[in-house]
């Protein structure tokens, strides 16, 4: 704190302390009774005008005017001038707000609707109250807060200050609420499962973990819902879903935060097709209803048209797209790939597999080109440990991934469902954790113990809401959407 900061300080603690002295102090009201919030006022003016209402915010701006003065205030809606005379409100409580009511202070107000002069609509308040005092200055209001790290630390200046910014969350609020009530009418049945497992399974990621003491247990903040949802499958639950936090230890950047919030839904008789129309019906509906429009601009991309039916092409057609390599002409010839992979200046692992390295180079050479909606299906069995294997390709599988603006926002499958083949794909998982891959799916027992009882086809999808968020918000980071993203302590 800088020594004006520290002046600034004790001068607000002085305040408030003559408060207290004269039976003020604001921390002693528990309650206020409002009755309006600003936006309604100021948008229906003819029917407000004139009529007496409660309202409560924090104070923005000051202007003494002598024996009478203006302040601006701020609730969740917006913000409101006051006026105020000390014949109006007793010259002793005037005196009072302009010796110890400072910016930044939480003020209820009572007063009548009217328009000023030059037409601006405003309070003529007839009692105020101090319900909080402030005892930090906000940052100058012409220049706001702009520096990333600080608004992201202190997410609750930024809101105050930034008001914007608080439209970010509300519409994030409205995405979730969006993608519930379309599932909810799909007769899903939202659930929950545990957060803390034994085992991380259901994604390849390196997990978090923590200790518990009454069992002696390590266990694992989970990476991904799939498994436990799939158990509800198999206990005959046909349709349920999930949106909750995810953890993963891993990097962070502007698309990666290692709390993240997804949607996951699971569906029995449906596959990797219908997963494609759900997707689709859910972002769409939520552009309608967040953006009210089909046609969304991002950052410094061209228009994306969520109108359109989304492109489909499966990996092996979009790497051949876009690098001229068919890679169904050399399928399984591991050396051939790894040569065009060495021609492609793309680093490859000698654990690598025909499919491995055909996943790489879609990841190096394709996603970037991938701006509109693109579904990208039918995925190699290597990456896709948990998917059913594609009857007439079995080197790949029937899954997709979703990718607008070069992003993946979702990932589906026609879920593998045969006990057997999964034993097998969980062993080669824990070939390549061995291999120094700690990112690789562990053996999970119990789960192919609940689908020997017998899980019928399904399909499963899920969605990052971050990235949708930040798609819809144009926001450019991941930290922009979480409202209080993990920060490093500053030292």
């Amino acid at each position: 704190m800088s020594e004006n900061e520290s002046e600034l300080l004790k001068v607000k603690r002085e305040k408030f302390e003559n408060l207290k002295t004269n039976g003020k102090n604001p921390f002693e009201i528990t309650s206020f009774c409002k009755d309006s919030d600003i936006e309604d006022i100021k948008s229906n003016f003819d029917i407000f005008e004139n009529k007496i209402v409660n309202f409560a915010g924090r104070m923005i701006g000051w202007r003494d005017m002598g024996k009478a003065s203006f302040f601006d205030l701020r609730d969740k809606t917006g913000n409101i001038q006051i006026y105020l005379k000390s014949n109006d409100i007793g010259l002793d409580l005037y005196t009072e707000i302009k010796e110890n009511w400072d910016i930044g202070d939480i003020i209820g107000v009572k007063g009548f609707i009217f328009k000023t002069k030059k037409g601006e609509i405003s309070v003529h308040s007839q009692k105020l109250t101090l319900l909080s005092k402030s005892f930090l200055s906000l940052p100058e209001k012409f220049h706001g807060l702009k520096d990333t790290d600080t608004r992201y630390r202190q997410r609750y200046v930024d809101l105050i200050v930034n008001p914007e910014i608080k439209d970010v969350f509300i519409k994030r609020s409205l995405i979730i609420k969006t993608i519930r009530e379309y599932l909810d009418n799909l007769g899903y049945t939202e659930v929950e499962t545990p957060m803390l497992n034994l085992i991380a399974g259901g994604a390849a990621a390196k997990p978090f973990v923590t200790h518990h003491n009454s069992l002696n247990l390590d266990l694992y903040l989970r990476i991904a819902p799939e498994l436990y949802l799939k158990r509800l499958i198999v206990g005959g639950m046909e349709k349920v879903y999930e949106i909750g936090r995810q953890f993963r230890n891993e990097g962070m950047s502007v698309k990666h935060n290692p709390e993240f919030t997804t949607m996951e839904l699971y569906e029995a008789y449906a596959d990797y097709q219908k997963m494609m129309d759900i997707t689709e019906n859910i972002i769409r509906n939520c552009a309608l209803k967040v953006c009210k429009t089909e046609k969304i601009f991002y950052q410094d991309f061209e228009e994306i048209d969520l109108g359109k039916k989304f492109e489909r092409l499966s990996m092996i057609d979009a790497v051949k797209k876009y690098t001229n390599i068919d890679f169904s002409k050399f399928v399984g010839n591991k050396s051939k790939a790894f040569e065009i992979a060495e021609n492609l200046n793309i680093k490859i692992e000698e654990i690598d597999e025909w499919g491995d390295i055909l996943n790489k180079v879609f990841e190096e050479k394709v996603e970037e080109n991938l701006i509109q909606p693109t579904f990208i299906y039918d995925y190699p069995v290597e990456v896709s440990p948990l998917t059913k294997k594609k009857k007439s390709f079995p080197e790949l599988t029937e899954r997709f991934e979703l990718f607008i603006t070069k992003r993946e926002i979702s990932n589906a499958y026609s879920e593998l469902n045969d006990p057997v083949d999964q034993r097998e794909r969980f062993n080669h998982q824990i070939k390549l954790r061995e291999s120094g891959n700690q990112e690789a799916n562990l053996m999970d027992e119990d789960f192919i113990t609940a689908i020997e009882y017998g899980m019928p086809p399904t399909g499963g999808l899920g969605i990052g809401i971050d990235r949708l968020v930040m798609f819809l918000t144009n926001s450019a980071s991941i930290r922009d959407v979480i409202i209080f993203p993990t920060m490093k302590p500053k030292v």
